[in-house]
C-alpha cells in the first residue's frame, strides 16, 4: 500500500512515480480557491521536469529534430499532475473566464476535462469543448464536439506549443463554427514562433512555463 502522510488535518495518500515533497506541495497548490502562479511556478516547474522532460533524439509534430522531448501527458493523465496543471491553466484564464475551453484531440482532451473540474471546485461554471482532426464523416458531421454555441467566448488549451500548427489548426475550425477565440494558454511554450503565429491571427498566447525556465 502506498505510504501516507498528514496535511492539513487530512490522510494523503502518495501516488506511484511522484515524491512525497512534490506531493504536498501540489496540495497546497490546488486546493487554494484562487492559487497565485507566483507562489506555484516552482511546483509547476519541478513537475514538468521530474516527469515530463526526457532526453533523446525527436521529431516533433512540426517535423523539426529535437533532442529532448516534453510528454505532457504523463502528467495530465495523471491525477495529481492533471489538477495542478489545470490550476495553473485556469489561472491563466482571468481575469475573464470564458465560456468554454477546449483544443485539438488529444493534448487538448485531458487538459480541458481537468480544468472543468477544478472550476467546479472554485464555483466557476465553465464548458469544454473537443476539436477533432476531421470532419466527423456520420452523424451531424461535426469537427467542433461539446456544449457550445456559435457566439460563444472560448480560449484554446494546449500542452506544448512549438510552431503553433496544432493550435492554428483549432482556432480556424473554432471561428467556422463560430466561436469567438482571442487567447491560447499552454503548459509549455518551445519559443520556436507559436507566440508571433497566434499573433498574427489575432489571439494572445500565454504560458504556465517557457524552454527559458527549463534551462533548455
Amino acid at each position: 500500500m502506498a505510504p501516507l502522510e498528514r496535511v492539513a488535518g487530512k490522510t494523503l495518500v502518495h501516488p506511484r512515480g511522484f515524491s512525497q515533497l512534490d506531493f504536498i506541495q501540489s496540495c497546497t497548490f490546488h486546493t487554494s480557491t484562487y492559487p497565485t502562479m507566483n507562489r506555484n511556478h516552482a511546483a509547476i516547474l519541478r513537475l514538468v521536469q521530474e516527469h515530463a522532460l526526457q532526453f533523446g533524439d525527436f521529431t516533433l509534430a512540426s517535423g523539426k529534430k529535437a533532442t529532448f522531448y516534453l510528454d505532457c501527458r504523463r502528467l495530465t493523465l495523471d491525477s495529481r499532475g492533471a489538477s495542478v496543471i489545470a490550476a495553473g491553466l485556469l489561472d491563466l484564464c482571468t481575469p475573464s473566464i470564458p465560456v468554454a475551453v477546449g483544443g485539438m484531440e488529444l493534448g487538448a482532451v485531458p487538459i480541458t476535462a481537468a480544468m472543468l473540474c477544478v472550476a467546479f471546485d472554485r464555483g466557476i461554471p465553465l464548458r469544454g469543448f473537443v476539436v477533432r482532426k476531421e470532419r466527423k464523416t456520420h452523424g451531424k458531421g461535426q469537427q467542433i464536439e461539446g456544449p457550445v454555441e456559435p457566439g460563444d467566448t472560448v480560449v484554446i488549451v494546449e500542452d506544448v506549443v512549438t510552431t503553433g500548427g496544432s493550435s492554428l489548426k483549432a482556432i480556424e475550425a473554432c471561428r467556422e463554427y463560430g466561436l469567438k477565440v482571442s487567447l491560447v494558454v499552454a503548459i509549455v511554450d518551445r519559443q520556436a514562433g507559436g507566440s508571433e503565429a497566434f499573433r498574427a491571427v489575432g489571439c494572445e498566447f500565454r504560458s504556465l512555463l517557457t524552454l527559458a525556465d527549463l534551462g533548455l
